[in-house]
């Protein structure tokens, strides 16, 4: 029996226009689709002529557990199908895809990674903020609150490195991690909340760690919500763009 092949497809923060011409390309000669759960559900219209399979992953609500996605590949890859497993944002970060490359190599499917927008990158693209800002950011720090082992990250450590931070899946804990924070920022150090960027459900937050915490519950950001921290982000505006719903706190932290 022939052995298909599996692409791990990032689908981006939402916008489908932010999709790579690979990605468009390997969706339409796909058989099986695999779409998790913020993959934007038209995204299927590349692929008219696969099956597809929602395989939903979202923190905090019932999920397709990770052992059924991996053997879904393998099945039908092992059919000889043309298999893309799409994911929201960027399959290298926080996508899983270090499992699922090990899983199928183990078996000798062949995988390829096509890379997508991350909603990191995407979120500050909304604010009009570099994440790197020169003299303002020594890098950028991706890093998710949420860990395998319920332990949480070295919020000091981190604070104190001189980069942007890109927080993932924080925002059930984002007081907290702004509280860990101040034990070495100001509270008037810039931060930003984005809520599902680049679609037409996006808000955006500009804020300070001293203040986020409250501005997201007063104004109920959703998940997904990126979380972008640092002095960079003080260049930050949240003018809404056309069709956006926008919701805002001005801070003049500088």
């Amino acid at each position: 029996m022939a052995t298909g092949k599996v692409w791990l497809i990032g689908a981006g923060p939402g916008d489908l226009e932010l999709l790579t011409l690979k990605a468009v390309r390997y969706l339409g000669q796909a058989d099986i689709l695999l779409v998790d759960d913020l993959v934007n559900p038209e995204i299927t219209k590349f692929a008219p002529q696969a099956k597809v399979i929602y395989v939903g992953k979202r923190g905090g609500c019932k999920s397709t557990p990770q052992a059924f996605i991996l053997r879904l590949m393998r099945r039908y890859a092992r059919q000889g199908k043309q298999v893309a497993r799409v994911k929201g944002g960027e399959p290298l970060l926080f996508g899983r895809a270090g499992e699922e490359i090990s899983f199928l190599q183990a078996d000798g499917i062949p995988v390829e990674i096509v890379n997508g927008i991350t909603s990191a990158a995407a979120a500050a693209a909304s604010v009009s903020a570099s994440l790197t800002y020169r003299g303002h950011a020594h890098g950028i720090t991706f890093i998710t609150a949420h860990l395998q082992d319920d332990t949480e990250p070295d919020w000091p450590t981190l604070a104190g490195s001189g980069c942007t931070l890109a927080i993932y899946m924080g925002l059930n804990r984002v007081r907290h991690i702004c509280e860990q924070l101040q034990t070495v920022l100001p509270a008037s150090t810039p931060a930003v909340a984005v809520s599902g960027a680049t679609t037409l459900y996006e808000q955006r937050l500009v804020s300070t760690i001293g203040q986020l915490a409250d501005d997201i519950a007063q104004h109920k950001l959703p998940s997904p919500t990126v979380i972008l921290v640092g002095e960079a982000m003080q260049f930050a505006v949240s003018q809404p763009a056309s069709g956006l719903l926008v919701a805002q706190t001005l801070r003049q932290a500088f």
